[in-house]
């Protein structure tokens, strides 16, 4: 008897101290979020003052001169071609714009004003097998090994991780694999990092992206609702995944860093499971969120208690564990890997009747982010 009560206050402890650190996890994310959207934030401000400064400066040394425009030259001004955008666009989203014959039309609408923000209600997308096909630590392990951060034996962990999501879509041992992938960037620079992200991105993750999942949270942001990526990959990579995708923001898992660099070790535990929904609330607590008017999206029976937290859970591409979990529970369930497109998703029942009134709530009950 002796014995099982030992056995049991240890597990309890254990129990404890997973939830402690998945509590301390949940905060880190939160509070880094919140910092990298004000610096974003702040960088643009500084960006758009200097523009201006610059323009200022050349109308004082050209007193009189203008620049000639589209009207007074005769000639169009043609905007940039987003090329991934364009790949990924359904055949319905230029309908509209074209005649019979192929010529555009140029008596066309102009597109409705941007709605009210929203700032009580957000959505919060998971990223591997969500957002991306695969895992996001692989293709980013992948791009480090590639520039030598690490073997291509080391790799093979992150290569069987990968298997797992395309074969059954589970997440597998992210104890193991993920830890041992943060523990790679000790010594290196927060700076460094970063920078290779950018270039990883564009390498390897730019066309992985769901186009039915990305239509859904750009729904949520012409809403005039935040969108951000909830993932156990490192915050700073979550970031250019965020911000590539035109969404608010990232919460991740937070590698501890001194001084700019990385010691390898993790403030708290991976943003994973548990983690997940502490960091939403915490969050939510900090951006004045209501969780109720909140929407989550995930793929995995792991992110039950992030999607529990919320008003509104859909399960994406769901494993078969969360497919049951959604159905027991009357979640809505999208997949995408069927082939069907983006374009065709319409309004669906996540955002519900009231997203104009509450978008209007919203802009009234104003708050200085």
């Amino acid at each position: 008897m002796e014995a099982v009560c030992v056995a049991l206050w240890r597990a309890r402890s254990k129990k404890q101290e997973r939830e402690r650190l998945a509590a301390l996890a949940g905060e880190a994310s939160a509070d880094a979020a919140v910092a990298m959207e004000a610096e974003a934030a702040q960088a643009e401000a500084d960006a758009a003052q200097a523009e201006a400064g610059a323009a200022q400066a050349d109308g004082a040394q050209q007193p009189g001169s203008t620049a000639p425009d589209a009207a007074s030259t005769g000639t169009a001004v043609a905007e940039p071609l987003d090329v991934g955008d364009t790949e990924r666009a359904d055949e319905s989203d230029i309908t509209g714009r074209l005649d019979t014959t192929g010529a555009v039309d140029v008596d066309e609408a102009p597109p409705p004003p941007p709605a009210p923000p929203d700032l009580t209600a957000a959505a919060f997308f998971d990223v591997d097998n969500t957002m991306m096909v695969g895992a996001s630590i692989f293709h980013f392990a992948r791009g480090l090994a590639s520039r030598k951060y690490f073997t291509a034996s080391d790799l093979a962990g992150f290569a069987m991780q990968q298997l797992r999501f395309r074969v059954g879509g589970k997440e597998g041992n992210v104890d193991g694999i993920r830890e041992q992938g943060l523990s790679f960037v000790a010594g290196a620079t927060v700076e460094q990092l970063t920078e290779v992200g950018e270039d990883i991105y564009d390498e390897l993750m730019a066309d992985k992206i769901w186009a039915g999942t990305r239509a859904l949270a750009q729904m949520h942001l012409d809403a005039g609702q935040r969108v951000w990526l909830v993932t156990a990959t490192p915050v700073e990579l979550a970031a250019i995944i965020a911000r590539r995708l035109g969404l608010t923001g990232a919460l991740g898992t937070v590698a501890e860093s001194v001084d700019g660099v990385y010691t390898g070790r993790l403030v708290g535990d991976l943003l994973h499971g548990r983690a997940k929904a502490h960091a939403v609330r915490a969050l939510a607590a900090r951006e004045g969120l209501n969780l109720r008017r909140c929407t989550a999206y995930s793929d995995s029976q792991n992110d039950v208690p992030m999607l529990s937290v919320v008003g509104t859970a859909v399960a994406v591409n769901p494993d078969a564990d969360l497919r049951d979990t959604a159905r027991a529970r009357g979640w809505e369930i999208r997949d995408f890997r069927t082939g069907r497109k983006a374009a065709k998703i319409g309004v669906p029942s996540v955002l519900g009747a009231g997203a104009v009134a509450g978008a209007v709530a919203g802009a009234v009950a104003h708050r200085r982010r």
